[in-house]
C-alpha cells in the first residue's frame, strides 16, 4: 500500500467522525472539543497499528467495530442523543460515497488510474467537508429535535445503504457477481424512498393547508367580532347620548306645557319617538342574530341611500352556531353593501333584497345586490386581485364547506346573486 493511499484513508476517518459530528446537536465547549480531536486521534492510531501490524483489509472488515461503533458512542457522549448520535454516523457514512464518486468522476473522465482516484479523493475532503458543514449539516441537525419516529424515517435510507454496503461488498462478494437483485436493489429503496417522501409530504401538505384555513376562518372571526363591537360601541354612545339629553327634552316639553303649546309637545314628542324608532333592532324573524344583524346593516344600507328589503322567516333554533350564521351573513351583506356603494359614487342605484328560511333543518338564504358587470369568476367562484378584498368570499366559502353545504355565485343583469344552502 502506497503512501497516497495512507493519507487517504486518514482524511476519510477524520471526514467521517467530523462530519458525524456536526451532524449532531452538540453544545460545544473547549472540553468537547478536546475530547473529539483526541478521540479521533485514538480511532486513527488503532486503525494505523491494525493496518501495519496486519494488512489494511483487516481494518476495512473491521471499520464498524474499531471506528464506526466507538464513534457514535462518542457522539452519544458529546449529544446525549441516543438514536441520532447512530445515524448521524451512518449519515456521515453515506457522505463519503459523494466524495468517492466525485473522484470516480474525474478519473474516469481524465483516463486516469488507482493512484490519482486516491489523489482526487483527498483534494476533495475539504471542499465537500466544508459545503456540507454549512449547508447540509443544519437541516440535519434540525431532524434529530423531532420524535423518534420522525428520527427513524430519515436515517432509515442511510443505514439501509450501510448494511447493504459492508454485506455486498466487504463481507460477501455479491456486488462483483452482478446479480440483478443485488445490483438493483439501491434502486429499488431509492424508488420506495421516493414514494414515501412525496405521500408524507402530500400529507403535511394537506394539514398545513387545513390549518391556514382554519387560522383564516379564526381571524374572520376575529374581524367579525370587532364588527360587533363597534357596533355595541355605537349603540352605547347613542344610548349615552340619549341619556344626557333626556333632561334637556323634559325641560323643552316642560316649557311648552306651562305655555299650553301642547300640539307642539306632541309633534316633538313624536319626532323624538321616530329617532329612537329608528335605531332599534327590527324583528324581521324570530332568530335574535340574524335580526340583530339584518338591522345594523339595513341601516347603514339607509344611511347610504341604499334600498334594502328583507324577507326572513329563520326560527329561534337553526342548525348553524351563532357565530358561524353571524359570519355567514355579515359577510354576504357586506360584500352586497359594498357592491351598492361602488354604484352610489357613480349616481346609479343600489338595491339588496334578502330571501331567508328554514326547512327540514336547513337554512336557504338568498341574497341579491346591484352590481357591475366585470365580475370576474374561477371556478364558479367570484375573485378579485384588489388588496384586502376577497376574504369575505373566502370565509362564505370554507363555511359552507365545512357544513357539508351549497353555494352558487351568479350574476344576471346587473344582479349578483348568492344562494346558500347550509
Amino acid at each position: 500500500m502506497n503512501v497516497m493511499m495512507i493519507i487517504n484513508k486518514g482524511a476519510v476517518g477524520i471526514f467521517g467522525i467530523l462530519l458525524s459530528a456536526v451532524f449532531c446537536e452538540i453544545q460545544w465547549t473547549r472540553r468537547k472539543k478536546w475530547i473529539l480531536t483526541g478521540s479521533a486521534a485514538v480511532l486513527l492510531l488503532v486503525q494505523g497499528i491494525i493496518g501495519f501490524a496486519i494488512d489494511f483489509d483487516t481494518v476495512r472488515y473491521f471499520y464498524p467495530i474499531i471506528t464506526h461503533i466507538p464513534t457514535a458512542l462518542l457522539m452519544y457522549f458529546l449529544s446525549k442523543q441516543k438514536l441520532w448520535a447512530f445515524i448521524s454516523v451512518f449519515t456521515a457514512y453515506l457522505c463519503c460515497h459523494v466524495r468517492r464518486w466525485l473522484a470516480l468522476l474525474i478519473v474516469t473522465i481524465c483516463a486516469g488510474d488507482f493512484n490519482m482516484q486516491n489523489v482526487v479523493e483527498f483534494v476533495v475532503t475539504v471542499p465537500l467537508f466544508l459545503l456540507l458543514w454549512k449547508f447540509a449539516a443544519p437541516a440535519v441537525r434540525s431532524i434529530s429535535l423531532h420524535s423518534v419516529s420522525v428520527q427513524w424515517q430519515f436515517g432509515l435510507i442511510p443505514i439501509i445503504a450501510y448494511a447493504f454496503d459492508y454485506l455486498t461488498q466487504i463481507y460477501t462478494d455479491w456486488m462483483k457477481t452482478g446479480s440483478p437483485v443485488v445490483v438493483e436493489f439501491m434502486s429499488f429503496v431509492c424508488s420506495m424512498a421516493y414514494l414515501v417522501f412525496v405521500l408524507r409530504t402530500s400529507k403535511e401538505n394537506q394539514l398545513r393547508y387545513q390549518l391556514e384555513q382554519e387560522q383564516e376562518n379564526l381571524n374572520l372571526q376575529v374581524v367579525q367580532a370587532v364588527r360587533e363591537i363597534e357596533l355595541l360601541r355605537e349603540s352605547q354612545q347613542q344610548a349615552s347620548t340619549y341619556r344626557h339629553d333626556l333632561r334637556h327634552h323634559l325641560q323643552y316639553l316642560l316649557t311648552c306645557m306651562e305655555n299650553e303649546r301642547f300640539e307642539q309637545a306632541k309633534v316633538y314628542i313624536h319626532d323624538i319617538c321616530d329617532e329612537i324608532e329608528g335605531n332599534k333592532v327590527i324583528n324581521y324573524c324570530e332568530n335574535e342574530t340574524a335580526n340583530l344583524i339584518f338591522s345594523a346593516f339595513a341601516g347603514r344600507a339607509k344611511e347610504q341611500d341604499i334600498s334594502m328589503k328583507i324577507r326572513a322567516e329563520i326560527p329561534r333554533m337553526v342548525s348553524v352556531a351563532e357565530s358561524d350564521l353571524c359570519i355567514l351573513l355579515s359577510n354576504a351583506l357586506e360584500n352586497a353593501l359594498h357592491a351598492c356603494q361602488k354604484r352610489r359614487e357613480k349616481r346609479l342605484p343600489g338595491e339588496i333584497e334578502v330571501s331567508a328560511y328554514e326547512k327540514n333543518g336547513k337554512l336557504f338564504f338568498q341574497i341579491t345586490n346591484s352590481c357591475e358587470s366585470d365580475v370576474i369568476f374561477e371556478e364558479g367562484i367570484p375573485v378579485t386581485h384588489a388588496p384586502g378584498h376577497g376574504i369575505g368570499v373566502r370565509s362564505i366559502c370554507m363555511l359552507v364547506e365545512r357544513y357539508r353545504g351549497i353555494y352558487q355565485f351568479s350574476v344576471r343583469d346587473n344582479k349578483f346573486i348568492l344562494r346558500v344552502s347550509i
